[in-house]
């Protein structure tokens, strides 16, 4: 099958590449200058590494009111169910309210709500990268660096403390064990063979850029022949990148496309996998920051400390940290050693937004256009609030 793609495309993908790389070297070297003397803000002040302990960041954040409002990107409210259970039981007078969107539609809200002056969030968690850098060129974020910064990754981190990954998620493949028996889909190339059709889900890749971006990696691999197949497989797409596992998971499909997932869990009626080594999936880190403006800057600093904390980084639901101090179960390299993975390529491919909206409307020629309400429903302008 022809890997063959437009000049226009092959052009991005080696400038992204070159400036993955030089992204990657400069961040290096900035996280080891860093760790010897700190970072200077866009301010010119030096940023350094929280000393105060989790209890008394508490104390702080209830003395100035015990609030917290968190935006965060995701498909369904009790994806961060895990999240507020645990802050509330290690903090449980502080007012806590995770507000659950796609992450296309917070970072516009949060636009229009600094524009407007009327900002509700304290704390924004989201899947669209370039969000941080723009903010961060803007004055909107707070630089900050919760204890256990030196140790996240380089790739996880701006070196200044203007943002920082929480938690690193990949998305990849799900299979049924009892649908597909001994034929298990090793590459994305078993997801266009005969024997699958009309037995496929996914996430619609021009709905949710990390799906277009595991799709645009295919694209790269195995040409646009491929997706021209995979659309005559008849694939069930459904917005929300948790749908295509829930229909595997519940018997529906037998192999679901462009979901997170983790390869501890091994129990169930589905697992998700990592492909053959040699081709692609797609990893990166969800990233963090505190708004500048946001009423309650204590309480989201208690936030960021304890998301990178030990404790919560240990305790990953996919069982990759974004620190490098964090012993990972058996079975599980850093995310950063897996080449497929293609970690730098996702935030500069983020950054090009005309080649993000190229994709999407080319994507919807093959697939269709995206039908149906989004999986957290209409919130408005201010949830949370």
């Amino acid at each position: 099958m022809s890997s063959n793609i437009s000049r226009r495309g092959v052009l991005a993908i080696g400038a992204g590449a070159t400036l993955a790389a030089a992204t990657a070297t400069g961040a290096a070297t900035a996280s080891a200058a860093e760790t010897s003397r700190g970072n200077r803000g866009s301010d010119g002040a030096f940023v350094r590494e929280e000393t105060r302990s989790l209890d008394q960041l508490y104390k702080a954040a209830l003395a100035e009111g015990g609030k917290l409002v968190v935006y965060a990107g995701g498909d369904v409210d009790d994806q961060l169910a895990g999240v507020r259970a645990g802050f509330s039981s290690r903090f449980p007078d502080i007012d806590l309210t995770i507000v659950v969107d796609y992450s296309k539609f917070h970072d516009v809200r949060i636009d229009n709500q600094l524009a407007t002056g009327t900002l509700v969030p304290d704390v924004v968690q989201l899947q669209t990268l370039q969000d941080f850098t723009r903010w961060s060129r803007q004055g909107e974020l707070l630089r900050y660096k919760p204890a256990g910064f030196s140790a996240v990754h380089p790739k996880f981190k701006a070196p200044d403390g203007a943002w920082t990954a929480v938690m690193a998620v990949a998305f990849s493949f799900v299979y049924n064990v009892a649908a597909v028996g001994a034929d298990v889909p090793r590459t994305p190339l078993d997801f266009v063979d005969p024997r699958w059709k009309g037995a496929v889900a996914s996430s619609y890749p021009h709905d949710d850029d990390a799906v277009l971006y595991l799709f645009s990696l295919y694209v790269r691999k195995y040409g646009w022949e491929w997706v021209a197949k995979f659309a005559e497989q008849q694939p069930q797409f459904a917005r929300g990148s948790h749908k295509a596992g829930v229909a595997v998971g519940a018997g529906q499909k037998s192999v679901g496309v462009g979901s997170s997932g983790t390869l501890l869990a091994t129990g169930g009626a589905s697992r998700w996998a990592l492909p053959t080594e040699g081709h692609p999936f797609m990893a990166w880190g969800q990233r963090a920051a505190i708004l500048k403006q946001g009423a309650h800057p204590t309480a989201a600093k208690l936030y960021l400390n304890w998301m990178l904390s030990p404790e919560v980084q240990q305790a990953s639901y996919s069982g990759w940290s974004v620190r490098t101090d964090i012993p990972l179960k058996s079975g599980l390299k850093p995310i950063w050693e897996y080449k497929d993975a293609n970690l730098d390529g996702f935030p500069v491919f983020m950054e090009d937004r005309a080649t993000v909206e190229q994709l999407k409307q080319t994507f919807a020629l093959y697939f269709g256009e995206v039908e149906g309400a989004p999986s957290p429903g209409r919130l408005g302008l201010h949830p949370g609030r």
